[in-house]
Formats: C-alpha cells, sequence, structure tokens
C-alpha cells in the first residue's frame, strides 16, 4: 500500500523565485506539447516523444529529465479523453523524479531553471520515518504561496483477518454517525463552527472593502479543513473499534440525498452543508476502512 508524504519547503525568497520560474517554464513547454499533440492527434507518450522532445528541451531551456515529465504530464492528461484541448496553468503541479530532484537530511537538492538548489524542508515525525521508504516521483505544487513536496511511500499492508460480525453504521446531520451499538458521535462542535463561519463570511461580503475581502482569503478553507479533521478522527475510531472487535463495516447508502428530500428555506443551507459533510465522514470512513477491508 501506497501512503502520500507532504514536505513544506523553505525557501528563500530568491529560491522560491527560481521555482516559480520553473514551474512558469515548465508548464508553458506542457501547453506547447499539449497543443503539437492535439494538432497531430498524436496523444502516445512515445509518439509525443517523438514530436516534441528537441523543439521542447531548446525553446524552453529545461532539463532532458524535465523535457520527459512535462511530456509524461500531457499524455497522461489525454488518457481520460480526447475531446478537448488540454492547457495547464502557470503554477500547476510538476513531477520530479530522483533524476533531477534528491533528498538529504533535513533538505532537498532541486533542479531549478539556473541550476541545482538545495533546500530545507519541515515534516512531522511521521512522514519522516515514511521518507525512508519512499517510492517514486515527487510532485512540486505552490499552495497559496507555501512550497511543498508531495511523494508517497510503500509501507507493508496488514496481514487479512476474519470477521465474525457487522458493525452498521448511520450517518446524520444532528449526529455525524450513530454506530448499531448506540454509540453517538454528535456534531454540535461541527455545527457551530459552520454556524459563526456562515455568520462572519455574510458580514465581511456584504462590507465589500480591501480589509474584508482579504479576511475571507484568510478565513478560505478553514471550516473545511476543520471539518475533515473531524470527520478523519471519527472514521479512525470507527475504523479502529471495528478491528477490536473483529467486525465489518456497513455503511449506508446517500447517493442521490438531495434529490431524495425537501426542506425549507431556512433549512436549505444547513441540509446541503450537512450532506457534504456526512459525504466527507463517508468518505473518510471509506478511506480509512479500506486497509481494514482489505485484510478481511
Amino acid at each position: 500500500m501506497r501512503l502520500t508524504i507532504q514536505l513544506k519547503l523553505q525557501p528563500t525568497p530568491q529560491q522560491a523565485a527560481l521555482l516559480r520560474q520553473t514551474l512558469h517554464a515548465a508548464n508553458a513547454a506542457c501547453n506547447a506539447i499539449s497543443e503539437t499533440a492535439w494538432r497531430t492527434r498524436e496523444f502516445k507518450q512515445f509518439g509525443i516523444h517523438k514530436l516534441t522532445y528537441y523543439d521542447t528541451k531548446d525553446a524552453f531551456n529545461l532539463s532532458a529529465q524535465l523535457v520527459v515529465r512535462c511530456i509524461a504530464k500531457v499524455a497522461h492528461t489525454y488518457k481520460l479523453d480526447t475531446k478537448t484541448q488540454r492547457a495547464f496553468k502557470p503554477l500547476g503541479a510538476v513531477a520530479f523524479d530522483d533524476r533531477i530532484l534528491s533528498y538529504k537530511t533535513d533538505a532537498v537538492s532541486i533542479w531549478t531553471i539556473q541550476g541545482r538548489q538545495t533546500i530545507p524542508f519541515v515534516c512531522g515525525q511521521r512522514q519522516r520515518v515514511l521518507l525512508a521508504n519512499r517510492v517514486g516521483e515527487s510532485d512540486l505544487v505552490c499552495v497559496r504561496g507555501e512550497w511543498r513536496l508531495l511523494t508517497t511511500a510503500e509501507v507493508a499492508t496488514e496481514e487479512r483477518q476474519s470477521v465474525t460480525d457487522v458493525v452498521g453504521i448511520d450517518l446524520g446531520v444532528t449526529n455525524i454517525a450513530t454506530d448499531s451499538d448506540g454509540v453517538i458521535h454528535q456534531a454540535n462542535t461541527i455545527k457551530n463552527v459552520r454556524y459563526r463561519h456562515r455568520r462572519l463570511r455574510q458580514k465581511l461580503q456584504k462590507k465589500g472593502m480591501l480589509g474584508s475581502r482579504r479576511r475571507l482569503r484568510a478565513l478560505a478553507g478553514q471550516e473545511r479543513r476543520f471539518a475533515t479533521w473531524v470527520n478523519h478522527n471519527l472514521s479512525k475510531q470507527i475504523v479502529a473499534k471495528a478491528k477490536r472487535t473483529k467486525r465489518a463495516i456497513a455503511l449506508e447508502d446517500l447517493t442521490h440525498i438531495r434529490t431524495r428530500v425537501r426542506a425549507r428555506r431556512s433549512q436549505r443551507a444547513t441540509l446541503h452543508i450537512g450532506h457534504l459533510r456526512n459525504c466527507g465522514a463517508l468518505s473518510a470512513t471509506r478511506r480509512s476502512c479500506r486497509v481494514w477491508l482489505s485484510t478481511l
């Protein structure tokens, strides 16, 4: 099984500018490669490579391996379908393999358009342990001005175990989850945070001032991240209980629930967001269950 590791880079202002320029050049190259692939109707990586490698390398001043990764990125996007020409944002993620990115104890050596740069990174203790089993490529991404590396690690899968019973999970708005043993996980905390953020957004949006817009940008994603954290902890508790008691997990089907219910105008926001939060809990529970269920 593979897990994702997220490392936070700490570049100097000069290094951050080089990383930005590198992403801009790489994604501009991807757009040029995509245009050629679309014009020639050649969407396989090997075919695109023969058509664009040398021209892209000369035009965008990229290393040979980064050009290969850009070609692979374009070919991968056309695997879904070939009905639309693909376009790439200037700061879209770019994959770096071991030829253009190497890991040290607390830093990485990464290729940029002005040569190699050694950039320190920070991560948690768990991520540092997982780095020992790192495999494959690493994606360089810029998230709201912060530079991060996303890589994967190979971890051992637990041995298969037999189950003797099933624990049912009912998902709701007032209570996030209730299991068949009668244990209730209330949603008061998430509801309070959701209500507070909704009122605050309404006030700031009415003002329409520069400071209010700056505050809205700072608040963006806080509610979602908090709900994700709560759902993650809840799903881990459910999985741990099922594993301890050697039971499988049964979840209700919430598909198309918004088309099956009707609500008053005053209830629409609550039920809509509540449904999304429950779907988040459902998805988090399923992700956490994947390892446990695969052992059954």
